[in-house]
């Protein structure tokens, strides 16, 4: 009996004992939990789930929601379910998480990185967009300043006054002596009606008004051929006719054409002087088409010649011509100059810049080295901080002097980049092919988690990637080497050529170019790979990193 009793107090005593510690480590489990970091909660979690303890697991997290899938190479396309690209590459999902402020991926560069591509960058501001037009031009003489002298009668060259092309002449300066057998009829008929008057003295005066009508008759003729006052005043005081008969010059110039020479006969209607007046002169520019809009009539223009570095003409546009050049695109744009100094020349070449604001007042620009025009798209490159860069498409405008009107994509204060924005371009591409392999933009498989197993340490080593390849070329300076290497497998890289960096500068002493090489590669934090470990191809594999075939 007393066997008995003996057995069922120990008993008890057990079960208290076990109820009581029980209760002792489940209070000590919760107050640990809240008190542990995350990373030894989730052990510990991880060890009870492993030891079959009864309290329940914490559930799988969720996996990231998927916003969309966006183009494998970088463009502007996305779609809201799985797709293929033209090439057969796989669209890259884009996951709520990981999803930036705007719907375009950003470009992730090193500060490092920026700093040796030289990126800058320039604020989207309103402004007064400015257009300079240049257009190269001809000087030509002013057609309203041009006169010929012609005959009017037949005759003959009896002396030449002026008998060089090119020489200045003025106006009533005597040109040539010029014998003509009308010019002697006419003189004739002058002195006779004169005569005829003052033989009539105290007749009617009807008969008196008759001769008068012929005296102006004949002096009026002889005004038709172009007989200067000069010499008509000494006929009517000489009273004699003159044989030989001197034409002057109309106007002030110089002598362009003079086909005349001493002792020719010339015809009604023959050319025998061209006289140019360059005092004012004519500069015909060539202005393309596409500037056409930028030249107004009445606009002041500025001339450059060749033979005067040193000078500026200002001269005013007064008329476009309204045809167009098919060969060249361009129409021709008269702009008048004076030329008091005789200094521009006929045929002479000259540079024309016509300056203008555009007439919408103040419009938000950017400069028109920021923008990457691929023909079919325009982008610009806003900076989103510390080395993050967004592509972003744009719609542009009017184009001004370094500026270029920004009409939808970008707001007045932000940043854009106007250096190095081809590099950066070709950064992203890179990247965005990379991706289309299977790899992120950032160095990992889209689909790659960090995980921690149970009692591991939060920072594992990072995987390597083993790839053979042959050396094409070695820079021990840059610490880099220039491979061609075969498909690797594990980061779903086709074959290609590359340059790589190297852990350790030793590694490439035993390199050389032809050499066949098996090569391990590791990650880094800015999305690139680097070298970590070398062996001639055919060796026994060191370590147990992966190889791709």
């Amino acid at each position: 009996m007393k066997r008995t009793a003996w057995i069922v107090s120990t008993l008890v005593l057990i079960a208290a004992a076990l109820a009581a510690g029980y209760r002792w480590g489940a209070n000590r489990s919760a107050t640990g939990a809240a008190q542990a970091p995350a990373g030894t909660a989730a052990t510990a979690a991880g060890r009870e789930a492993a030891a079959g303890v009864g309290a329940t697991a914490p559930a799988a997290a969720a996996k990231p929601r998927i916003l969309y899938y966006r183009n494998p190479m970088g463009l502007p396309d996305t779609s809201p379910v799985p797709k293929k690209d033209q090439m057969g590459m796989d669209y890259i999902a884009v996951y709520a998480d990981n999803e930036p402020a705007s719907a375009t991926p950003l470009v992730k560069l090193s500060l490092d990185k920026v700093q040796k591509l030289g990126v800058k960058t320039e604020a989207v501001a309103l402004r007064d967009l400015r257009s300079t037009v240049r257009a190269v031009a001809t000087v030509q003489a002013n057609e309203r300043l041009l006169s010929t002298v012609t005959s009017k009668f037949d005759g003959w060259i009896q002396k030449l006054y002026v008998n060089t092309t090119g020489q200045a002449v003025k106006v009533g300066e005597p040109l040539m002596d010029v014998y003509s057998p009308d010019l002697i009829a006419a003189q004739q008929e002058y002195l006779i009606a004169k005569r005829g008057v003052q033989t009539l003295v105290g007749g009617s005066a009807e008969v008196q008004a008759s001769m008068q009508r012929l005296v102006e008759g004949a002096l009026q003729r002889l005004r038709n051929w172009d007989i200067s006052e000069t010499e008509l005043r000494r006929l009517e005081q000489d009273g004699k006719t003159r044989q030989y008969l001197t034409l002057r010059s109309p106007a002030n110039g110089v002598v362009l054409d003079k086909p005349s020479v001493q002792g020719k006969r010339f015809m009604t209607g023959e050319v025998l002087y061209q006289i140019a007046d360059l005092s004012n002169v004519w500069l015909l520019a060539e202005v393309f088409e596409r500037d056409l809009a930028h030249v107004r009539v009445g606009q002041s223009v500025q001339v450059k010649v060749d033979a005067y570095p040193e000078k500026v003409f200002a001269g005013k546009l007064t008329f476009i011509y309204p045809t167009l050049n098919n060969e060249t695109r361009t129409a021709k744009a008269r702009i008048e100059l004076a030329n008091a100094q005789a200094l521009l020349k006929p045929s002479m070449h000259a540079r024309a810049e016509f300056s203008s604001i555009h007439a919408k007042g103040l419009t938000l620009t950017v400069p028109d080295s920021a923008v990457l025009d691929s023909g079919t798209r325009q982008l610009v490159l806003v900076q989103r901080g510390e080395g993050k860069f967004e592509p972003r498409p744009v719609k542009l405008g009017e184009r001004g002097d370094g500026y270029v009107e920004v009409l939808d994509g970008v707001k007045a204060g932000e940043s854009v980049v106007v250096s190095a924005n081809f590099l950066i371009d070709a950064e992203s591409n890179l990247k965005a092919a990379f991706s289309g392999f299977g790899q992120s933009a950032e160095g990992a498989k889209p689909d790659q988690k960090d995980e921690t197993k149970a009692g591991a340490p939060a920072a594992a080593a990072p995987a390597t990637h083993r790839g053979v390849g042959t050396v094409e070329a070695v820079a021990p300076a840059e610490s880099s080497v220039t491979l061609a290497h075969s498909p690797i497998a594990s980061l779903k890289w086709p074959a290609m050529t590359m340059d790589f960096k190297v852990k350790d500068a030793a590694l490439l002493r035993a390199l050389k170019p032809g050499q066949r090489i098996v090569f391990d590669l590791a990650g880094e934090a800015g999305g690139e790979y680097t070298i970590v470990g070398v062996q001639a191809a055919g060796a026994k594999p060191a370590g147990a990193a992966r190889e791709g075939r």
